[in-house]
């Protein structure tokens, strides 16, 4: 065998190789991406149906999604909103508002509106506060959060969704108003976006929500 003829057979060699390293990284990185994927959909609706309960709905709400924007009520420029039906009739929205003018920065939510107006709860998705403070507004830790189920714009009254040293029905933490301060006035207008915008909240269909916006 000539040294030409050796040549070609080992570059034949180490280009099937690279094929066949290329397509098995590409196979396992699409095998890994779709488990990441159903995973975080999966701890999504667990999220969701921890605020709407999933006997009180019948479709799927991950996919029955539509993004809004509304900054001055949501705290983002782009809000996506999921929403439960039952029987096609709206049961409840849950809106992923964000405050931003936590102690420490931005804390993200997850609203549940009800169509009749009520709150079906709140959770606290991600914060950045300090491990202390942090403590008392994660439903795992604390019931301060649970404080505002079943809560709307009449009860208490508009005037009373403050903090109890402003002169709402809220408590605050020892030693800290600065986080439920802002949670609260974060969730009162989540509210009223909510009631602003009631019926376009279900009417709309469920877009993408990457590439869907408010009309």
């Amino acid at each position: 065998m000539n040294s030409r003829l050796a040549m070609f057979i080992a570059a034949g060699i180490l280009a099937t190789f690279a094929v066949l390293g290329t397509s098995l990284v590409a196979f396992t990185h699409s095998a890994t991406k779709a488990r990441i994927a159903a995973n975080e959909r999966e701890t999504l609706l667990r999220s969701l149906h921890a605020l709407v309960p999933p006997d009180t709905v019948d479709n799927d709400m991950v996919s029955d999604a539509i993004v809004v924007q509304a900054p001055e009520r949501l705290g983002s420029e782009s809000t996506t909103v999921y929403r439960g039906r039952k029987m096609e009739q709206p049961v409840a929205a849950v809106l992923t508002s964000i405050v931003p003018n936590g102690y420490s920065g931005p804390i993200k939510l997850l609203v549940a509106v009800r169509y009749d107006g009520t709150l079906g709860g709140v959770r606290v998705i991600s914060h950045k506060e300090t491990p202390g403070l942090g403590d008392k507004i994660e439903a795992s830790r604390s019931d301060w959060i649970h404080g505002f189920n079943d809560k709307s714009l009449s009860d208490p009254p508009l005037e009373k969704w403050h903090v109890k040293r402003d002169g709402g029905v809220f408590d605050q933490f020892t030693g800290a108003t600065v986080t439920p301060r802002s949670i609260v006035k974060a969730v009162k207008n989540t509210l009223l976006y909510a009631q602003n915008h009631k019926e376009a909240l279900y009417d709309r269909p469920a877009t993408s929500p990457t590439t869907a916006t408010q009309g």
